[in-house]
């Protein structure tokens, strides 16, 4: 399945904006993230700290992806 991946802040500067990425059918939020840091091993630094919303909602690293799904990754940020 594909999945849109939207990425913001310091992860933005890893993956660019957004990328699409091809998991298998049935995998999770923790799933494409370990898919994601194996593929660009510098995010791991992140990742532990990162929120991951899946169609504009947050979610836990448990919740199965589906086909189409959008996910953002947002690490902390701070500034005023």
């Amino acid at each position: 399945m594909r999945i849109s991946v939207l990425a913001f802040a310091t992860i933005r500067d890893v993956l660019g904006s957004s990328l699409t990425v091809t998991i298998t059918d049935g995998a999770t939020v923790g799933d494409l993230l370990i898919h994601l840091q194996e593929t660009y091993p510098e995010l791991a630094r992140w990742l532990g700290s990162t929120r991951v919303a899946v169609n504009c909602e947050y979610v836990a690293g448990d919740t199965v992806l589906h086909d189409g799904d959008e996910v953002a990754l947002i690490p902390p940020v701070s500034g005023g």
